[in-house]
């Protein structure tokens, strides 16, 4: 793609534009932090209902419309009618603000977009600059969705087997939307079409490292070129190289910070399981009851987090929450950086977001695994088979982990046969993360080349910033 200004800049402006949810702003928002602090401007553009969630320094916030202002999402509750007013009014929000800029010291020169927004790549070929898109999923569940896309995988995947550079895969190992496309047929889409016009952007990025899925990535090179630049987590918890930079910026929730670090100061090493299902996954009342009777006859203290809209699944079981008062505590929220970093908790157990799944890699923590839906699936089956972090909790027939089942599980990864395996390569992998992300590390080489393109005023030939 060819510049339409022959403007040189001192230093580049990145507008970098999320998907308004909490597992897609975070790890944009936080590669925003890490271009700022290699020498470009970096302006995070997000939604007028989540900007309101946004504190953050060294990167500048503006706002764009998803045609919902006062409560996004919610407003509408219905996916269609959201993901085409988005970009419909995203679209000319994103148009007027590339413009605003336009006038000042520092206009923008490169837009990266959450790779589900493909719309972003129209609006940056229409004002004559560059376009990168950022996926937050993990490099193995893009490689099986750019299979999905080129027609090379048959809908619904029926069968796990063989995908090209890929470890053999069960069909319960396969991403739910590859499974059930038309159980969430626009989510579907979102995730097959975020592939479908990746042969006019500038670059590809993603958030996991060469030495967690290099081979994954290389073999689907073809199909999907992605740059492997994270993890993008803050930098406190890993090269230290960004000052005062000890979380995202950016939390939906308030979290109860002091309540949690309160309580997880009192207990002993690695004693503590922490529990979490993250932003998006809503438990039916029977998982939420089999989860609480697991954690209890675990006998082991537990920090869980239930969010207020889940919080009524527990509200049948007073005779659990008065028998936990002092092994558990239930909060809504909480930072879980913070947690996950402290020498009391010995396991989380997850959805296996992957956000989460990098946030338990690079901080070392072993994991027990409660997959439910979306890329989940697969994350578990490589915290369990492939980076041995961890073990996966089987279904029951009805779908349900059993509280039998979670007990054994958090049993096998904190005092079990292979825990101490578990344990072992949890550290390999914080090791190995670190590393990635600092100086002259595979990650950070490759966010470096990215810098220096705009920081040398002009951009290089196609083939060699693309190679």
């Amino acid at each position: 793609m060819e510049m339409s200004k022959e403007v040189e800049y001192h230093r580049g402006h990145v507008l970098v534009i999320p998907y308004p949810s909490q597992g897609h702003i975070n790890p944009l928002l936080q590669f925003a932090k890490r271009l700022a602090s290699k020498g470009l401007k970096a302006t995070l553009a997000t939604t007028y209902y989540t900007i309101k969630s946004i504190h953050v320094s060294g990167v500048g916030v503006e706002p764009i419309s998803d045609g919902f202002d006062e409560s996004g999402y919610a407003q509408v509750s219905n996916e269609e009618a959201y993901l085409e007013s988005f970009k419909t009014v995203g679209s000319v929000t994103l148009s007027e603000l590339i413009q605003k800029f336009e006038s000042s010291d520092s206009p923008v020169n490169c837009i990266v977009y959450d790779s589900f927004l493909i719309w972003a790549l129209d609006v940056a070929k229409q004002h004559g600059i560059y376009a990168a898109a950022f996926f937050t999923n993990s490099a193995t569940v893009c490689s099986i969705f750019s299979h999905i896309h080129h027609g090379l995988l048959e809908l619904p995947v029926k069968v796990g087997g063989l995908i090209d550079g890929l470890p053999p895969l069960s069909y319960s190992d396969l991403p739910m939307l590859a499974r059930s496309p038309e159980a969430y047929p626009a989510y579907f889409r979102m995730n097959v079409n975020q592939h479908s016009n990746l042969q006019l952007v500038d670059w590809i990025f993603c958030n996991t490292f060469d030495e967690l899925e290099g081979k994954e990535a290389k073999s689907a090179s073809e199909l999907w070129p992605g740059k492997l630049i994270g993890p993008m987590i803050p930098s406190f918890y890993l090269d230290g190289r960004i000052e005062d930079d000890k979380g995202y910026g950016a939390s939906l929730w308030k979290p109860l910070s002091d309540e949690c670090m309160q309580w997880v100061n009192s207990k002993s090493h690695a004693s503590v399981i922490y529990v979490s299902f993250g932003s998006m996954v809503a438990l039916s009342i029977v998982q939420m009851e089999e989860i609480a009777w697991g954690l209890k006859n675990c006998g082991r203290h537990f920090l869980w987090v239930v969010k207020d809209s889940e919080r009524n699944k527990l509200s049948n079981s007073y005779a659990f929450i008065q028998s936990i008062q002092e092994k558990g505590l239930i909060v809504s929220w909480c930072n879980q950086l913070e947690v996950l970093a402290h020498n009391s908790i010995g396991c989380f157990v997850t959805h296996c977001g992957w956000n989460s799944t990098m946030e338990g890699l690079s901080l070392g923590v072993p994991m027990v695994g409660v997959a439910k839906w979306a890329d989940q699936s697969t994350n578990a089956k490589f915290i369990e088979d492939i980076w041995q972090v961890g073990v996966r909790a089987k279904d029951d027939e009805k779908g349900v982990v059993g509280r039998e089942e979670l007990e054994k599980c958090v049993r096998e990864v904190m005092e079990g046969r292979r825990s101490e395996e578990i344990k072992k390569n949890a550290k390999k992998w914080r090791e190995l993360a670190k590393e990635a992300i600092s100086e002259g590390g595979s990650s950070d080489k490759k966010i470096d080349e990215f810098v220096d393109a705009f920081k040398s005023g002009k951009k290089e030939d196609d083939e060699k910033i693309n190679t």
